[in-house]
């Protein structure tokens, strides 16, 4: 068994409204689709969104560097997933968002080639609900509130707030948004690296009377060695997400005791390969993950979903970007109920793929 061809496609999605944090404005998802052909007939299909900010990635870079990766792995195994990432990580340091998009694909067919669905060939059970929160965008205090308002009157059962400014100004939007939606609504909230380490401690003690479930990177990823002293006295739970990429990041949190809970992206891990080796040292301290995600279609957050049914523990999940994209171009994958469940396809492999019309109309290349 060996792969043939691989296609490698620029998918860029528009946003039905702009998506803000702390960290910029998008309007855009620009993704990358790669789909990966082998000898059999099998094909799988991955999916990445690369994060300037975060990963150091854009859909550019991301297609460039897909060819030098396409390249490598064309003629190898596609069920050695464990060469083949290394074979990757051989090619190139870091840029582990597109290197996610060929694992998701790898693993695609690797459980088709099984006659599973991927989470019961990661050795996962559908023993659990999972239930998405709904995110809101940085904005003046009472448009925020409006926000959460729609989002609950959608269903959605859990919010997710953007922060990461001012003291004055996050507390106020938090004011805002509890008054909207009372005190039962369950909401987190993420900085994304926002507020810097000597204010971080202040402002989370400000939001504690707001009822947050937890905080996602407070501070800047480079200041994780203030991380151990703000989870100790931070009377709100602390996410560690940007901080957290790979199984050695997540490792050295740990070792530090610098959070209590992480965050696993595919697109920061590079994969499920590599994600699954994060959810084990958290599965065996017992310590709480969220699977979430960057702005991904459903193809690349049905592996998400996927990965999720995989750990015992309780999984936290933020899989709302598909949502808050105009156009939908996959087919089967995971769907959402009114109240934010999510249901994971049972068919053999990922159990999505990309509509072959939506893919002719884009940037691509053919390695074969």
């Amino acid at each position: 068994m060996k792969i043939t061809q691989i296609s490698i496609y620029q998918s860029p999605l528009q946003l039905k409204q702009p998506f803000i944090i702390s960290l910029g404005t998008l309007t855009i998802a620009e993704n990358v689709i790669v789909k990966i052909s082998i000898d059999t007939g099998l094909v799988g299909y991955g999916e990445c969104s690369p994060f300037k900010t975060i990963n150091g990635e854009s859909m550019q870079t991301g297609f460039i560097v897909a060819e030098y990766l396409a390249n490598t792995l064309l003629g190898q195994n596609p069920l050695d997933i464990a060469h083949c990432s290394q074979l990757m990580d051989s090619v190139i340091y870091a840029n582990n968002s597109i290197k996610s998009a060929f694992d998701i694909a790898l693993y695609d067919i690797a459980a088709q080639n099984s006659q599973k669905p991927l989470y019961a060939f990661l050795g996962g059970k559908k023993n659990k609900i999972l239930v998405t929160d709904y995110t809101i965008s940085m904005a003046n205090p009472d448009k925020m509130a409006t926000d959460a308002i729609k989002i609950i009157e959608n269903g959605f059962q859990i919010i997710k707030v953007k922060l990461g400014q001012s003291l004055d100004l996050d507390v106020e939007r938090m004011r805002a948004i509890r008054k909207a939606v009372g005190t039962k609504v369950p909401i987190r909230i993420d900085a994304n690296q926002g507020w810097h380490p000597n204010e971080a401690l202040e402002i989370l003690r400000a939001l504690s009377q707001f009822k947050i479930q937890h905080c996602e990177e407070p501070i800047a990823r480079h200041h994780f060695m203030d991380l151990p002293i703000l989870k100790k006295h931070s009377p709100i739970p602390i996410m560690a997400d940007e901080s957290c990429c790979d199984h050695h990041d997540a490792q050295r949190l740990i070792n530090l005791d610098a959070c209590d809970l992480l965050n696993i992206k595919l697109g920061k891990s590079g994969g499920l390969f590599k994600a699954l080796k994060i959810m084990t040292l958290a599965d065996d301290i017992n310590m709480g993950l969220q699977i979430g995600g960057f702005l991904e279609s459903r193809l690349a957050f049905t592996a998400s979903a996927h990965l999720a049914l995989v750990s015992q523990h309780n999984i936290l999940c933020d899989f709302d970007s598909p949502l808050m994209l105009q156009s939908d171009p996959i087919i089967g994958g995971i769907t959402y109920s009114k109240t934010g469940e999510v249901t994971v396809p049972d068919t053999p492999g990922l159990g999505a793929k990309v509509n072959e019309s939506y893919l002719e109309g884009l940037i691509k290349s053919i390695i074969k």
